[in-house]
């Protein structure tokens, strides 16, 4: 699983610096922030029978990663659960299909409704807030790991510690800094209502655990 993972970046990584590398030849770059640079690329081009095919895929792409998203989050809210930061109901299991359906249903009804109120570029600027603080975190998160349990039993280990960490959590963070000053403040904002469920029911919970 993990050459998988690592296997799959690698060339995603490729193939997204090709894309880049194509486009930026075709369009100045400064005319590509929009939510459509490929079309536009394309549309630039003059070859106009090839729109319907990049937009077919782009469609195909968008709803493979809502798929992976919406299967993933609430699967993180059945673990909270699990852990006692969030009542029970989070991780109720169906009990045919074996899967978290309470909270995919209620995610999936969240989601739906938040990209119906809210415009794409404030979205997806928040997205990306919060993909890239949970990545500087999960980069920190395993340097502290290892300087604290250097012993522990590691069925992988990340190499050319601790410079890939340090480094992984430092690219984010400056990734972080060039998003507009509005997604800074949402993402306090957030995190504060995280921190008030977290002391306020999380520590309870775990207080009552103990007691039990």
């Amino acid at each position: 699983m993990p050459r998988g993972i690592l296997w799959s970046l690698v060339i995603c990584t490729i193939l997204y610096i090709a894309t880049a590398l194509v486009l930026t030849g075709i369009v100045h770059y400064s005319k590509l922030n929009v939510p459509a640079p490929i079309a536009l690329g394309v549309d630039s081009t003059g070859m106009t029978w090839l729109r319907p095919v990049i937009k077919l895929g782009a469609i195909a792409g968008l709803s493979s990663t809502m798929l992976v998203m919406l299967l993933g989050q609430p699967r993180i809210f059945y673990s909270m659960s699990r852990d006692g930061l969030l009542p029970p109901v989070f991780s109720r299991v169906h009990p045919r299909f074996k899967t978290p359906h309470i909270t995919t249903a209620m995610t999936g009804v969240v989601v739906a409704i938040v990209a119906g109120l809210f415009p794409i570029a404030t979205l997806t600027q928040l997205t990306s807030m919060g993909t890239l603080l949970a990545f500087a975190m999960v980069s920190i998160g395993v340097w502290m790991l290892r300087r604290s349990e250097p012993n522990l039993e590691r069925p992988f280990k990340t190499p050319w510690m601790p410079w890939v960490p340090i480094l992984g959590a430092l690219i984010c963070l400056l990734q972080m800094f060039g998003l507009p000053l509005a997604t800074w403040i949402r993402l306090v904002l957030w995190l504060a209502v995280g921190l008030a469920i977290y002391f306020g029911y999380g520590r309870a919970a775990a207080a009552r655990l103990r007691e039990a």
